[in-house]
């Protein structure tokens, strides 16, 4: 008997533990660090948010942005069973129901509407809310496969993040906050269709029309220069508005023309090497931009 035990308990640990990782994994939180990250930051251009409502404002935005990735794992389960990158996910090994993922995500969605709405503001939480239905509605249900412009205007929902951290700081959305939105929603053409390049095959096996699958890899490479170059203007308006100062602005500069190499570099060597350098630095760029954007309006502004 205690033999029998000691052997299925492990298993019971092991269990539990799986089933835990995999609605972790629901959530997608690698994609959502970036995210919060300019949540946190745009609190702190905003004002200055004691720790207690920043902590609330993560979480909030957190179980929405999960929520949203949760349906969106329930939506994409067909075409995810079909590519080797997302085989493995939870809802297409069969490791968690469909049915589950589904209510799962919107269990998410209501609890980070609650606390929004009850912790920090009603514009808070509505914007949320909005990032959620555009993800799931816009995006993944409407978009995704049936149109290569899909990243683009699907792309508004990823740039919610800094309005919601700006409405919880002050309550309400100044055009500040709307050229942050901007910025992050320029900024997500090029960082998605760098990976897209490197996800081409799979795409097209399953028929998703993203940009390289219907307009080949060379449009696509000029098409992540031209957004760069939008991109990196973009990033200087807030400073000719007066927004933010000269730090900001030479740190702007500087990110935005080593964005400009890689895409020039890319659009011209056209390997996969150049592609993944160019996704990862996408990553870094938008760090880096919003944490400049927080020393300048504290240590200068």
């Amino acid at each position: 008997m205690e033999a029998s035990r000691a052997t299925t308990a492990p298993w019971e640990v092991g269990g539990v533990r799986q089933v835990v990782a995999d609605y972790v994994t629901l959530t997608k939180p690698r994609v959502q660090l970036l995210l919060l990250l300019t949540t946190i930051t745009t609190m702190y251009v905003a004002g200055d948010p004691s720790l207690t409502l920043v902590a609330l404002t993560v979480v909030g935005g957190s179980l929405s942005a999960g929520g949203a990735a949760a349906v969106n794992h329930y939506w994409d389960r067909d075409i995810d069973a079909q590519m080797a990158r997302t085989a493995t996910r939870p809802v297409p090994a069969g490791r968690v129901a469909p049915g589950a993922a589904l209510a799962y995500g919107v269990i998410l969605q209501v609890l980070s509407f609650a606390l929004l709405a009850t912790t920090v503001n009603l514009l808070a939480a509505f914007l949320a809310l909005a990032g959620f239905l555009g993800y799931v509605f816009i995006y993944t249900i409407w978009l995704k496969r049936s149109t290569p412009q899909n990243i683009v205007i699907g792309g508004a929902a990823g740039a919610v993040p800094p309005l919601v951290g700006w409405a919880a700081v002050t309550g309400s959305l100044e055009p500040a906050a709307l050229y942050l939105f901007a910025i992050v929603f320029y900024w997500t053409p090029p960082h998605f269709w760098a990976l897209s390049l490197l996800m081409k095959d799979e795409y097209a096996r399953v028929g998703v029309p993203m940009m390289p699958v219907v307009h080949g890899e060379t449009e696509t490479r000029r098409q992540i220069v031209l957004y760069t170059v939008l991109l990196t203007v973009l990033t200087l308006l807030p400073v000719v508005f007066g927004f933010f100062g000269a730090l900001y602005a030479a740190v702007a500069v500087a990110l935005g023309a080593a964005f400009l190499v890689l895409a020039v570099r890319l659009q011209r060597r056209a390997d996969r090497a150049s592609a993944l350098r160019t996704y990862l630095y996408s990553l870094a760029y938008l760090a880096l931009l919003f944490g400049a954007m927080v020393l300048d309006a504290r240590l200068i502004g």
